[in-house]
């Protein structure tokens, strides 16, 4: 009989995995910044490759610092399998090499086009920034811009102010740019241009926590905005499959929504989902949902509620994920505006290559009809009386440039419902509200949380928590505070990605020199 014989990993694979490894837990919750080496790693590894098949070598060990990178990072994608376990349990471990191992080879298409280009010397080391920042925007754009290397440091920080500039994914070439430069030393440590590269990253290391730091004025705990409540009952995911639980989630949004205060809230806010039924069903005339809700509110209070809607016909009916605005008045409740979310969650809210994969037995976790339609590109709802709006929902969050400033309704403030009870009590709350605060910077805007189990939370123009306004994991609660004030436009509100395209230039610009002198020395 055969006998199995495993091989044990060779060292180059390990260094990888270590890289990516190092490079996730920089990020927020844990915030290991030291990790952030992690790329210079990396740029070693790819620069090392020998063989009579760089290139290929090249995109191994980039895939597998990136399947490293992101296996760490998504692990939470696991979480939401395990809410219906006996439907979905099985495909929780298929789902996490899917999501690590597909995200994985843009890194590795990053290092098989910055080993293609061949740069020698100092300026590899912008040329490697340049590609994987390139591949990071190719992939937010196709995929899940989830965990940018750029969004590293902790929104609100000083090293994050960047963001304001060039947003989110200049700040990726900028982080690795500064991080990947002790690379240089590795291969040639007396190198003059190697030292000088890094005595500039320092410098420019210093320079991002010295102007960030000097941007940022003390937060504002109190403004002459209105006053916000944010509602979280903390109802776990299940709960809402269970018709047995209906009752209880509308009791625990109702009683906290009542709840008394100095002030009565301008503004109540409800999550994502936060009653699981159609919004017309249980807002309708007669239903005593609608009686309760009505009960809770005073006339003039404004509610905003994530929920689904249904549109077309009774035998093709169409459903959309959707944010409500409403007013209480002395007669009943009125609809202000609707926002229907345009970005979905593949597999999530909608089943991609549908007649491919649903014979396999694969379904969209949210059990609403064939899933979501997507609605039209994010747009400001201006709704009577309540401040222009941008709203979000769920992970649209995580796209910079879906909040455009200086139109004809120029948002005052963003709004960003989010069911993360899907996600449990894992990393993935906690990073989602790191990665959704850097919209705030990028604009200028401040921004509401609010999620059913948390992590619900006010963040200012500068992407800070605003002291006392955020409810924790698994806690139930509200927060009470005013709208923290609206910054002048942004740089980056004005110009978009304008500077990380010049950057991307500026990277290649080099390769095409090396190129031009190589073909005239020839």
């Amino acid at each position: 009989m055969a006998r199995l014989t495993f091989r044990r990993p060779s060292r180059t694979t390990l260094l990888a995995l270590t890289a990516g490894a190092a490079a996730a837990l920089a990020h927020p919750p844990f915030g290991l910044l030291p990790g952030l080496l992690g790329y210079g790693l990396f740029l070693h590894l790819i620069d090392t490759v020998e063989g009579p098949r760089p290139l290929r070598a090249a995109f191994w060990r980039g895939w597998l610092v990136g399947a490293a990178y992101f296996g760490l990072g998504c692990w939470w994608v696991t979480e939401a399998f395990m809410v219906d376990i006996v439907r979905h349990g099985w495909m929780a471990p298929f789902a996490l090499v899917v999501v690590s191992g597909g995200l994985a080879l843009f890194w590795g298409a990053a290092a098989a086009l910055y080993r293609r280009l061949a740069p020698a010397g100092w300026t590899r080391l912008l040329v490697f920034a340049g590609a994987l920042a390139l591949m990071e925007w190719l992939r937010g754009m196709m995929f899940f811009p989830w965990n940018l290397p750029g969004e590293t440091w902790r929104a609100g920080s000083a090293p994050s102010q960047l963001a304001s500039v060039i947003g989110a994914y200049g700040l990726t070439w900028v982080t690795l740019a500064i991080a990947a430069a002790p690379a240089l030393l590795f291969k040639a440590p007396r190198a003059r241009g190697a030292r000088i590269v890094n005595a500039a990253a320092l410098i420019g290391l210093i320079g991002l926590y010295a102007t960030g730091a000097a941007r940022m004025p003390a937060i504002e705990t109190k403004t002459d905005g209105p006053l916000i409540r944010i509602v979280q009952a903390d109802v776990k995911q299940a709960a809402k499959y269970d018709q047995a639980y209906f009752q209880d989630i509308v009791d625990r949004y109702v009683r906290l929504t009542a709840q008394p205060a100095a002030r009565t809230p301008d503004i109540v806010i409800w999550p994502e989902g936060a009653i699981p039924a159609e919004f017309s069903d249980y807002m309708s005339e007669g239903a005593w949902t609608r009686g309760a809700i009505l009960s809770a509110l005073k006339p003039g209070q404004v509610l905003i509620v994530g929920g689904y809607r249904t549109a077309g016909t009774f035998a093709d009916p169409v459903y959309f994920n959707s944010l409500f605005v409403t007013r209480r008045t002395a007669q009943g409740i009125d609809l202000l505006g609707v926002y229907d979310k345009h970005r979905l969650v593949p597999f999530g809210e909608f089943l991609p290559l549908e007649d491919l994969i649903e014979p396999l037995g694969i379904k969209q976790l949210v059990g609403v009809g064939d899933g979501f339609t997507p609605g039209p590109h994010p747009a400001p709802l201006a709704a009577p009386g309540v401040p222009v709006v941008q709203p979000l929902i769920c992970y649209e969050s995580l796209f910079p440039r879906y909040t455009r400033r200086g139109g004809k309704d120029d948002p005052a403030w963003i709004v960003n419902v989010s069911n993360d009870a899907w996600f449990g009590q894992t990393s993935g709350p906690w990073q989602h509200l790191n990665l959704a605060s850097y919209r705030a910077i990028e604009e200028g805007l401040p921004l509401i949380r609010s999620t059913p189990t948390g992590i619900s939370a006010i963040i200012d123009a500068y992407g800070r928590l605003i002291p006392n306004a955020q409810i924790k994991l698994g806690e139930a609660g509200v927060i009470d505070a005013t709208l923290p004030r609206a910054l002048e436009r942004t740089l980056y509100s004005r110009y978009g990605d304008t500077v990380f395209w010049l950057l991307i230039t500026f990277s290649l610009a080099f390769t095409v020199r090396q190129i031009v002198r190589s073909v005239k020395f020839a």
